[in-house]
Parts: C-alpha cells; structure tokens; sequence
C-alpha cells in the first residue's frame, strides 16, 4: 500500500495565520514571509508529528541539508520562523527555530531524541526512524545514501497561536 502524498500547503491560509502572528509583536521582524513546510514524507507522517508538536511532546526536528538544497529550501536560523502545515496542506501553528547544530547523523544524542518525541524517544529508535527516512528522502531525490550524511538537528518552540504557545 502507497502512502498518501503530502498535499500542497496552502499557502494564503498559512499567510493568515503569520500575519495574526506579527500582528501581536511590537518589534518588526526581519521575516516578511517564513517557509510554509510540512514535517515528513507522506501526509499521515505530517499529521502524526504535527499533532507531537500541538501535544507538547516534539520540540525538535532534524533533515539533510542536501535535501534542502535540492529542494530549494532555504536552510533555518536561529530566531528564523516557519508555519507548519498539516499532511492536507492546512496551517497549524508557527514555530521559531532556538538551536541548530549540523553533525553526522550518528552524532544525535539522547537529549535531542528525547527532544524530537518520536517512537519510544531514545536514540536507538531515533537512528533506526531518521536513518530509515533519510534513505527514503535521498532515494527520490537521486542522491546516494551516506550513513555519515551531514544533518541538521533543529530545536524550536511554538509561538502560535496562543493556546499552543510555549512559556517565553
């Protein structure tokens, strides 16, 4: 059985969401418009994670920057923002990117596995999921697996809306 594709993001209600966002802070940010993204490959792995995130449990994510490039997704920064849609495209909530480390994939730690509150949460399980998914990642995209491909780990916190916000 093929999984179902992750739909388009939609893009304008992703907009709403950002503007209701600025709308509250009285510092100008330098982010006209953050990336508009989905957590994973298919549409039941973005609403898995995405509903980690609105739980509290996920406050970390982690990807190939080759990936990235290949896609012409600009790389995170710190204090950078991006608005996290479901696997039907729609808008969630907006999160700010607090740390970055890129590293080999075996360089993950118990904390960042913790951190990123997927599976049973340990780095054993961690490596086994991202491994798995980064040759998935790299197999469509055409690039050859590495297992010391460069990763980078991403810690976030959620700024809106309100009720999914983490404490400042």
């Amino acid at each position: 059985m093929t999984a179902r594709p992750l739909e388009p993001v939609r893009r304008e209600e992703a907009l709403v969401l950002w503007r209701a966002y600025t709308a509250t802070l009285t510092k100008p940010l330098i982010e006209d418009e953050p990336p508009i993204e989905q957590f994973g490959d298919s549409a039941a792995m973005a609403d898995e994670l995405a509903e980690l995130v609105m739980a509290g449990i996920k406050r970390a994510s982690a990807d190939l920057p080759a990936a990235l490039a290949a896609d012409q997704t600009p790389l995170p920064r710190i204090g950078g923002h991006w608005i996290v849609c479901d696997g039907t495209g729609a808008p969630r909530f907006v999160v700010r990117s607090v740390e970055l480390r890129l590293g080999p994939l075996s360089s993950v730690d118990d904390s960042f596995a913790w951190d990123e509150g997927e599976g049973d949460r340990t780095r054993a399980s961690w490596l086994a999921e991202h491994e798995s998914f980064f040759r998935r990642v790299q197999r469509a995209q055409g690039i050859e697996w590495s297992g010391d491909c460069e990763v980078l780990f991403e810690r976030f916190r959620v700024v809106w809306p309100p009720e999914l916000a983490d404490a400042q």
